[in-house]
């Protein structure tokens, strides 16, 4: 039998990001990102979609059109051919988060056998966080400047402190896997963090949300515009489109909605109370939380709430 010619290959490679390989982003007062290493883009996953080789069969129009269509649609696999490498400095109490996310292959900074990162992460004056008194994990208001900044100046002095006490350790010859364990969770550590770009949109859909904490929510914010707009601009494009800036409706929020379009008093009380949109407590009547969730859908909507305040 005849042996096929292997067909030669280019290499995928996207310019924009090949201009800030290596470059860092900074993020919060000291963190940063920067892309390692690359492999793959746009039109990897096209070819994968596709099952073909070499440049893809379609032009560039079919190509975004298809790539709108895989996300629309959920797809998956297709977005797995694609990896990135990325470095990043993160405070650890962020750092927790992020590692939360078991669909990458890391390797952490170890002050077990090197000196910590002599650097916190220090909160500004205006950005401490009230805690929610409604989401147990979330935060709602900040405190006032003139609070913030003594809380700031506390925080600095107690960050010093812990690495004084850390660095008068060392000298002295304590273990480094000992002397750590008195270091502030605010203290920076490094990575390296490759992921595919399937499991990296989940993670900026995750952590790009509103609601997410706000440190965390910076490093998605640089990873989205600086590297995935530069390294799959399409897919950034339809993961805009269709992950952060759309609406997920649920069937009752269709029904609510519709009743809404309706004017329908009684259709809206009955799905109200099957949700239990509206739960009494201690004599008061409060909106729960999937009805506060829809009457943000109904804001971006430019419908009207017919829940009281």
């Amino acid at each position: 039998m005849e042996k096929q010619k292997a067909e030669q290959l280019e290499r995928v490679s996207s310019p924009e990001l090949d201009k800030v390989l290596g470059l860092p982003f900074k993020v919060l007062d000291d963190g940063f990102v920067r892309v390692v290493d690359y492999m793959g883009g746009d039109t990897s996953i096209v070819q994968a979609a596709r099952v073909s080789y070499g440049k893809g069969t379609k032009s560039i129009t079919d190509d975004r059109t298809l790539l709108r269509y895989l996300i629309r649609n959920r797809h998956t696999s297709p977005f797995e051919m694609c990896e990135i490498k990325l470095h990043v400095r993160v405070p650890m109490d962020c750092w927790r988060q992020w590692i939360r996310h078991r669909t990458a292959n890391v390797n952490e900074y170890s002050t077990r056998y090197s000196i910590a990162i002599e650097s916190a992460y220090k909160t500004e004056p205006d950005g401490w966080c009230k805690q929610a008194l409604k989401n147990r994990q979330g935060s709602e208001g900040f405190f006032d400047e003139k609070t913030g900044a003594e809380l700031s100046k506390k925080e600095s002095e107690l960050q010093k402190a812990c690495f004084d006490e850390y660095n008068r350790k060392i000298e002295m010859g304590v273990a480094r896997e000992q002397a750590r364990k008195d270091l502030p969770l605010s203290t920076y550590t490094e990575a390296y963090w490759k992921i595919d770009l399937g499991n990296l949109l989940h993670f900026l859909e995750l952590r790009m949300e509103s609601k997410a904490q706000y440190e965390i929510r910076m490093y998605a914010d640089v990873i989205c515009d600086e590297v995935l707009k530069r390294w799959a601009p399409f897919s950034w494009e339809a993961f805009r489109d269709y992950r952060l800036e759309t609406i997920s409706l649920s069937k009752t929020d269709e029904k609510m909605i519709a009743a809404i379009v309706k004017n329908d008093p009684s259709e809206i009380d009955s799905l109200a109370k099957s949700m239990g949109y509206l739960q009494e407590k201690d004599g008061q009547v409060r909106k729960s939380r999937e009805c506060l969730e829809l009457e943000e859908k109904l804001a971006r909507l430019n419908l009207k709430s017919p829940f009281k305040n």
